[in-house]
């Protein structure tokens, strides 16, 4: 490697290193309420952190409110716990902290919980407030009230335990609703893939049954026969699990029975042995209808094959392919963290 390259490599390093060590750098905060994309009016700045302050003066729990323009090549969640952490919101020894961050060009916003809040403001209890309170009225434009009226919300719940209490059995309901719907429409889903493959299953089983007939009547020769079999056999299996997955996906969803799949699959031959009830069945069927309900003979033929007896059994049979169709303020009020931390905790929502 000569000079110039060694000092380009060096030089591109730097500038690689420079530009990570910039992005974890945040804001230092000095208000509770920093419009840094100016989305508020001064009277609005006014009045929030006036109730941002007395709530933190009566409970200790500090709620901060941040307006960025961009995000830049960060996700809201890393800039929102990079946030929360370098400025140690909420109170040392508590975590105590709340941060909501609301970036006006991602249209994007995040509720993130100190560690010490976190069995309070849950996740859903985050969610919920992000998608019925702030969501419906920033799509409006109207991001004061949005912001404004979530505050209101956390103060609540932190104040008062029954509302919280009140509020997470709603979202439990809803939730209870939602995962019944859920199975209800996989319930449909998977019936479409039970009819599809029990059909498939049922024309392909069917010329299986019918090859080994001609095979044992000498109306198919042998050795195609085999290529025949095998044929049809896969096509048998494919349809089989067709039916088989919708199965087992019901039954690994609703923990009905236990079900090895890694024995089986890291012991990937004994898979083949489905193929013995399936040709033996198939062979047996076709002997019973010689047998019993038939006028042929049995009689063997290594390569003829009957011409006529194929028309006539295999072409209502239709194909055997399978395919689907488709369709900033300038108030003068300090403001500190304590030292808290979050680890992560709270939601996320766009608009």
């Amino acid at each position: 490697m000569n000079t110039t390259m060694k000092n380009f490599l060096m030089v591109f390093i730097m500038l690689l290193s420079g530009l990570v060590h910039a992005q974890l750098q945040y804001m230092q905060l000095g208000e509770i309420v920093t419009d840094s994309a100016r989305i508020f009016t001064t009277s609005e700045t006014a009045q929030l952190k006036e109730k941002l302050t007395t709530f933190e003066t009566e409970t200790s729990n500090q709620l901060v409110v941040v307006t960025i323009e961009q995000l830049g090549f960060e996700t809201i969640e890393s800039y929102a716990n990079g946030l929360f952490n370098q400025n140690r919101l909420g109170q040392e020894g508590k975590d105590n902290g709340l941060l909501i961050l609301f970036s006006e060009q991602d249209r994007q916003v995040r509720i993130e919980v100190g560690y010490g809040l976190e069995p309070y403001i849950t996740d859903a209890v985050a969610s919920r407030i992000i998608r019925n309170t702030m969501i419906p009225k920033f799509k409006e434009e109207n991001y004061y009230k949005g912001i404004s009226t979530a505050t209101d919300q956390l103060i609540d719940f932190l104040n008062n335990p029954e509302a919280l209490a009140e509020f997470r059995e709603e979202i439990e309901s809803i939730e209870t609703k939602n995962q019944w719907i859920g199975y209800v429409v996989l319930s449909l889903f998977l019936s479409v893939f039970l009819g599809v493959g029990g059909f498939y299953f049922y024309k392909s089983y069917k010329s299986l049954i019918e090859t080994f007939r001609g095979l044992l009547i000498g109306k198919i020769g042998v050795l195609p026969a085999i290529f025949m079999i095998l044929g049809m056999a896969l096509s048998s299996l494919f349809g089989l699990l067709f039916i088989l997955g919708p199965v087992i996906a019901g039954l690994t969803v609703f923990e009905a029975v236990y079900l090895p799949y890694e024995e089986t699959f890291d012991r990937p031959l004994l898979l083949l042995w489905f193929l013995v009830p399936l040709f033996g069945i198939a062979l047996l069927i076709a002997f019973i209808k010689i047998k019993y309900f038939g006028k042929d003979t049995f009689k063997l033929s290594l390569l003829k094959n009957d011409k006529s007896y194929f028309r006539k059994t295999f072409s209502s049979s239709g194909s055997h392919s399978f395919g689907s169709s488709g369709s900033s303020s300038g108030s003068s009020s300090s403001f500190s963290g304590g030292g808290g931390s979050s680890g992560g905790g709270g939601s996320s929502g766009s608009w």
